[in-house]
């Protein structure tokens, strides 16, 4: 058994799960790409399995586009991306990561991502779910929100609710043994309005090394990991990982 939550997050923490109500210390953090989910809830995670909770990360694409070194091809670059975030999930106590192998940059949230990620929650029967925002399409006037990003979003929102709860989608998931499963708690990063924030500012070196940990999509040298320091501060000088929380009334 970790720690509390308050010990842990402040008195702004996640929800228990109720365990004799049969639910479970699990967290899924569903990202586009290899390296999302260190960028968007590395700290949260890391708190988390310092709780006691099994952290998974679920990774939708195979990352096979995100280079601009000629001396990668497709293939190579899909089995490096892969291995740098089991290596990322590896320093912040990540239990383990899936990956959905969907094609980098032409993910569309149709029925078969719907139906892939209502799979894996109705296996791992999360408490919490974390993943992108899909609704913006230009976060705080300095990025795009990449396609990828908007339809992992949208279809991992969907997959929340109603369809990984209802048992008549996806009744070949009933006929394979899984249950409808209800996430309780759904985190979006890169929200433009956030309501919940997490002090990761005693984490914020070891969610450097889980994106370092990157190094065909991140630099290593001193002006990236300076940038690093700054980019989650806050006006008081705390470093915090920023979510839309939604408390899933169902």
């Amino acid at each position: 058994m970790g720690a509390g939550l308050e010990d842990l997050f402040g008195q702004e923490h996640p929800g228990e799960p109720d365990e004799s109500a049969g639910e479970f210390r699990r967290a899924l953090v569903v990202a586009a790409h290899p390296d999302d989910a260190d960028f968007g809830a590395a700290g949260v995670s890391a708190l988390l399995a310092r709780a006691g909770w099994h952290v998974r990360y679920l990774v939708v694409t195979d990352g096979s586009k995100g280079s601009e070194d000629p001396a990668f091809t497709p293939e190579r670059l899909i089995a490096t991306r892969e291995q740098e975030q089991r290596d990322a999930a590896k320093l912040l106590g990540v239990a383990d990561v899936r990956y959905l192998h969907f094609t980098d940059g032409e993910l569309l949230p149709g029925r078969e991502l719907l139906g892939a990620l209502v799979r894996e929650i109705r296996e791992f029967r999360p408490y919490a779910v974390y993943t992108h925002d899909p609704e913006p399409v230009i976060i705080n006037n300095s990025f795009v929100n990449h396609s990828d990003h908007r339809a992992t979003g949208l279809a991992t929102v969907d997959a929340v609710y109603p369809a990984a709860r209802d048992r008549l989608n996806f009744p070949e998931h009933i006929e394979a043994g899984l249950q409808p499963h209800k996430v309780r708690e759904l985190y979006l990063w890169g929200a433009n309005v956030p309501n919940f924030d997490v002090d990761i500012t005693d984490l914020l070196e070891l969610k450097i090394q889980a994106l370092l940990a990157h190094p065909s999509q991140f630099p290593t040298d001193d002006a990236f990991i300076q940038r690093m320091r700054t980019f989650w501060r806050d006006p008081d000088g705390r470093s915090l990982e920023r979510f839309r929380r939604v408390v899933m009334f169902i």
